[in-house]
């Protein structure tokens, strides 16, 4: 059985190779989680009171000034597996996909009830829904150029991958930018246009 035990902030040792970042609003995110939710995942320790996993937790708890933090005793795991349990843990979450559909109408519905959205984290755009007008499928005489149209309307997703020293920043400009209202696909063809000429 795993025993819950109580520890100062003060007290918890951020690990000095703890390869996962948090950014300030990421971290306002957390402390807003908890707020709401209250504290229900421990911060998992060594046995000389060293963070494991819960980083972002810990700073959310500076952040909204709480001063005694849940713990779990993790001192029975190797060295090794603190180690990889430190990666593990945060990679191993982000492995995990969406169903959208269901995502959406949950989100609706949690809507309707008036639920604060944003505790989800949820940046506005991931929850936009490009809709189709089917009612255009009525014209059986051009329907195959009619669907070809609608592809070609939905916009596409290419992936691009960041090494882990620029994807905190990457993530914070693409934000920005989409903030924005700007269309990020053309400036970076853009970009890579102007680069492949110089190259050439």
């Amino acid at each position: 059985m795993l025993t819950i035990q109580y520890k100062k902030i003060e007290q918890l040792i951020p690990y000095a190779r703890n390869s996962r970042t948090h950014s300030d609003a990421q971290v306002a995110q957390i402390a807003g989680s908890i707020k709401e939710f209250g504290w229900r995942v421990p911060v998992l320790i060594d046995g000389e009171n060293g963070i494991i996993a819960g980083h972002g937790r810990v700073l959310a708890a500076y952040k909204l000034g709480i001063t005694d933090i849940p713990t779990i005793d993790g001192s029975d795991m190797t060295e090794i597996q603190k180690r990889l349990y430190g990666i593990a843990d945060n990679k191993i979450a982000l492995n995990a996909g969406w169903d959208e559909e269901i995502l959406m109408m949950e989100i609706k519905d949690l809507e309707d009830l008036g639920a604060d959205i944003e505790l989800l984290a949820f940046d506005p755009s991931e929850l936009s829904v490009n809709t189709i007008d089917y009612s255009i499928l009525d014209d059986k005489d051009d329907l195959n150029s009619q669907i070809e149209d609608m592809a070609n309307g939905v916009r596409k997703a290419i992936q691009i991958e960041f090494e882990p020293d620029h994807y905190q920043e990457a993530q914070e400009l693409v934000k920005y930018w989409r903030d924005s209202g700007a269309y990020l696909g053309y400036m970076i063809m853009a970009f890579l246009k102007q680069e492949k000429e110089k190259s050439n």
